[in-house]
């Protein structure tokens, strides 16, 4: 394939994944405006263009039109796998399994999406873009199980974290499951306190920035994996702030704007702890100059 036919048919493919897929991602946007648990999803694509552009100025760029060349068997075999993918779910699933239907579709559109880079610009490429297009399968929305198990876990933990921080400050306080009994309050961590959407977000967030300002592999891992731990401090101190103010300076605490609209508040303070600890990692890099310089 020539390279003035490359962009066109990337694009025609492009065409053809989002027509045969059209259900998937219909029901896809519909989960993401509806529902917490998916609406990091809207950010997914347009995230990954960016990181597409900033990673081609820097290491597509450099790529010669030999490792541009298309790779045939390895982007048609990729598209003939999405392909059944897609017709399995749509035609082969029988059941109560709509929300298999849709990650089993998505996940075909990603790979189908993969496959066209293979086979318009070549495996090298696709290795250069290997972050921004393994990121894509974020819009793959979990199973419905799956989100049921992750509020759960967010939930207790986070009971557990609140639990904490009471006794650090001196109030009586027990736990039943996610039932917390301090003076004049029993607090019930429900499934909308678990802010699954936020942590999410803080997890989408800090993929981003550890990929755009580190470079070691583990260091990224390190700052990812704290989002987990930062997600439940902040759902735990949520609750600690929210119930001292409504107990100890006015009652209206407990159901006024900082508790159905503060979440914005502590979801900052996250981003802001995730910050420091990715400047901090970043600080212990060596300088690109002068690894560059100590391999000559």
């Amino acid at each position: 394939m020539t390279n003035r036919f490359q962009i066109p048919a990337f694009a025609l493919l492009l065409a053809v994944s989002i027509l045969l897929c059209w259900p998937f991602l219909a029901a896809t946007f519909h989960l993401a405006l509806t529902d917490d648990a998916y609406t990091h999803i809207l950010l997914i694509v347009p995230l990954s263009a960016g990181l597409i552009y900033f990673d081609s100025k820097e290491r597509h760029s450099k790529l010669s039109a030999g490792d541009r060349r298309p790779s045939l068997r390895v982007g048609v075999t990729m598209l003939l796998l999405a392909l059944a993918m897609v017709g399995f779910a749509r035609w082969a699933m029988v059941g109560d399994h709509d929300d298999l239907r849709i990650v089993l579709g998505m996940l075909a559109l990603v790979i189908w999406w993969a496959a066209s880079v293979i086979l318009c610009f070549g495996i090298q490429t696709f290795r250069s873009l290997l972050f921004p297009l393994c990121f894509l399968l974020l819009i793959v929305p979990l199973p419905q199980s799956t989100v049921d198990s992750i509020v759960k876990f967010l939930q207790y933990q986070s009971a557990v974290a609140a639990r904490i921080m009471f006794h650090l400050g001196g109030v009586p306080v027990t736990q039943d499951g996610i039932m917390l009994s301090i003076p004049d309050l029993d607090i019930e961590v429900a499934r909308e306190c678990s802010s699954i959407r936020s942590s999410l977000m803080l997890m989408v967030t800090t993929l981003v920035l550890a990929q755009l300002f580190l470079r070691t592999w583990w260091k990224k891992l390190l700052v990812v994996a704290a989002a987990v731990p930062l997600s439940v401090l902040k759902n735990g101190f949520r609750i600690f702030v929210i119930a001292e103010l409504g107990t100890r300076v006015d009652a209206g605490f407990l159901t006024g704007r900082l508790h159905h609209h503060g979440g914005i508040v502590f979801f900052g303070l996250a981003v802001v702890l995730e910050c420091v600890l990715l400047f901090l990692m970043q600080r212990t890099e060596t300088p690109v100059l002068e690894e560059r310089s100590a391999t000559r």
